[in-house]
């Protein structure tokens, strides 16, 4: 069972109505409800985006990312989790330049088992990954973005700086990642 971490992103419908349309089994949970003591209850999680900045939601993610690194569990985190991921493990952000909003190419340079090919994607976010720690490594870049895709050194973990539930190419990577 996949468990997706609501971090108040406005693209998390089209993530939930994504992974019904393809009869994916999930639960939601936003992380002031979700009880730590349950994750091993889920098979994989994805961290969702988010809104705005809170202490206490960047302590639950970093719990669910070192939970995973822990137990070997499948791990997307997407935007804001893509961003926590990197932090958990020692990495850094910064503000991006300027709003990054709208399509995107992102050009895939190592196969992997998430995706193989350039995508169309769409971005929005204010901060990117700025640095990664010594066990991710970038996967796939764009124009404007150096880590559009991340991945763990040795586990299932990925994270993407984009919203991979808005587009048909993204939507392609959730579904492989979920049959990982």
């Amino acid at each position: 069972m996949l468990l997706v971490v609501d971090n108040g992103s406005v693209y998390t419908k089209n993530l939930t109505d994504f992974l019904t349309q393809k009869n994916i089994l999930f639960e939601i949970q936003i992380p002031n409800n979700l009880d730590l003591n349950s994750l091993s209850n889920y098979d994989f999680f994805i961290l969702s985006g988010r809104r705005k900045n809170e202490k206490k939601i960047n302590e639950i993610n970093s719990k669910i990312v070192n939970y995973c690194i822990k137990n070997n569990s499948k791990l997307l985190g997407i935007c804001y989790g893509a961003e926590i991921l990197a932090l958990t493990l020692g990495g850094t952000i910064k503000k991006s330049p300027s709003l990054q909003k709208g399509d995107e190419t992102v050009k895939i340079f190592e196969n992997n088992l998430i995706q193989n090919d350039s995508l169309s994607v769409f971005e929005s976010h204010n901060f990117e990954i700025s640095k990664l720690p010594k066990e991710l490594i970038s996967i796939g870049e764009s124009a404007n973005c150096k880590y559009e895709i991340i991945k763990h050194v040795t586990k299932p973990i990925f994270g993407t700086q984009f919203h991979p539930e808005m587009s048909i190419d993204g939507n392609n990577l959730i579904e492989k990642f979920c049959m990982l």
